[in-house]
């Protein structure tokens, strides 16, 4: 079943959604403003935001000469962010409303046993069901059997076939997703969506 915690009218969550950070949580944010480049046409930039962020996290993982394996684990966990912090880009600045010109950011979290990721954009109401249809499927699907049905329904460029990166995120990653939909402004209605990631370190 969908697990939908929302308080009130206003706020609506989904999945496994981390709320607050860790007081002594290490953490990197970006931010990208619409005001000077549309969203949509920074996608060619999200490969160059997902490697910076990588590379951040190298301080973080020394790699020990008497650990076996320490220099492949670190190497498949910095390919491990490259690849969900540019679908999460490539997803939040595709389907963000720049009518209303609000900013897309990422951030980053470094706990102790996992990663935390966390994009927030501004979504058109009108795509609120369609896209809350496809956080139903991921929530309660196979996520194997789900890719395959996505990929053979891949045909169009919308919320009913989009997907596919997230699907792989959960398969390849072991990661676990959540979704905040809030209404912060009535007139004009202003939507954000804010998805995390929890990645196992």
């Amino acid at each position: 079943m969908l697990k939908n915690r929302g308080q009130t009218n206003m706020t609506q969550v989904f999945g496994d959604f981390i709320e607050n950070s860790s007081p002594s949580t290490e953490y990197l944010i970006i931010g990208f403003s619409p005001s000077s480049i549309p969203l949509k046409q920074r996608w060619q930039n999200n490969g160059l935001s997902a490697g910076f962020i990588a590379d951040y996290l190298v301080a973080f993982f020394p790699v020990d000469e008497n650990e076996p394996g320490a220099l492949d684990k670190r190497n498949k966990t910095i390919g491990a962010v490259k690849y969900i912090t540019n679908e999460l880009l490539e997803n939040a600045m595709k389907f963000s409303d720049e009518i209303l010109q609000f900013p897309v950011s990422i951030k980053l979290e470094l706990r102790t046993d996992c990663l935390i990721f966390k994009t927030t954009n501004a979504i058109n109401y009108q795509a609120v069901p369609s896209f809350q249809a496809l956080i139903e499927e991921l929530t309660t699907s196979d996520p194997s059997e789900l890719f395959i049905r996505r990929l053979e329904k891949n045909t169009e460029d919308n919320w009913n076939t989009s997907g596919l990166g997230l699907i792989t995120i959960i398969n390849d990653y072991r990661a676990k997703l959540g979704w905040k939909f809030e209404i912060i402004k009535q007139q004009p209605e202003m939507i954000t969506v804010t998805t995390t990631v929890q990645l196992p370190l």
